[in-house]
């Protein structure tokens, strides 16, 4: 059995650093080949996501191969060119064409993550009466590998500007496999200091005060002690030291 024991201040100021420092990256990628134990250390830390009735509805292919990450990149440069029309009338178009949205090219590796939404057969526990469930599992993967990346210097993106149904003719899933992610690996020459669309103006991000509410929707939060701490918060939360082992 393992212990309750926190982690160490060090552990958790690594953790609380992944979660800040992860970054979406398309352009920064280097072409350095991304080493077996490494790659293996991201696939096992993604496998180990938590998953609705254990389902582990998840598969991972890796796509090394020019041909398939060209066609993959046309796919994306088609879908691409049909969202950037669809900001025309926010008067966004422009800003919304000189954004780099992927890495397909650009990176040494492309991994897609699936999700297998027959695994475990027609009735899965704690999927009865949510069938996306086994979808929000494969999500899990995603981040487990995303924080797990960036503790390794590695920058990952996930291009979801793609026709899914071709998406998934290209990597030949049988028709039960959801293409859910199209992810881009690779080591960067930096991490942004912010999110790239943040930078960009895209948009910002949201004070984290007016996303909470107490007991119901539309309730803010009582003035107390949270409240407080969350105004104190930094962009990196300092990790208190006093009550660690």
């Amino acid at each position: 059995m393992t212990p309750n024991a926190p982690f160490t201040p060090d552990q958790q100021a690594g953790l609380y650093r992944a979660i800040y420092e992860r970054r979406d990256v398309r352009s920064q990628f280097l072409p350095d080949a991304i080493p077996p134990e490494v790659l293996a250390r991201l696939l096992h830390a993604a496998h180990h996501a938590p998953s609705v009735g254990f389902m582990q509805p998840w598969d991972f292919i890796l796509i090394e191969d020019l041909a398939t990450r060209q066609a993959v990149k046309r796919l994306f440069d088609e879908a691409n060119e049909a969202a950037a029309t669809q900001f025309a009338g926010e008067g966004r178009e422009q800003q919304y064409r000189r954004l780099k949205l992927e890495g397909i090219l650009d990176s040494p590796l492309n991994l897609c993550i699936t999700c297998d939404r027959s695994r475990g057969g027609p009735h899965v526990l704690g999927r009865t009466s949510i069938l996306e469930m086994d979808l929000f599992s494969a999500c899990l993967a995603v981040q487990n590998l995303w924080l797990a990346a960036r503790a390794e210097g590695i920058g990952v993106g996930w291009v979801s500007i793609l026709d899914n149904d071709r998406l998934a003719q290209l990597l030949g899933l049988p028709e039960q496999v959801y293409p859910l992610a199209y992810l881009c690996l690779g080591y960067v020459s930096e991490f942004l200091p912010q999110p790239e669309l943040q930078t960009q103006g895209w948009r910002q991000r949201l004070p984290l005060e007016s996303l909470i509410h107490q007991d119901r929707w539309g309730t803010p939060l009582a003035q107390g002690p949270l409240q407080t701490a969350l105004g104190n918060m930094t962009s990196i939360p300092a990790v208190d030291t006093t009550t660690a082992p």
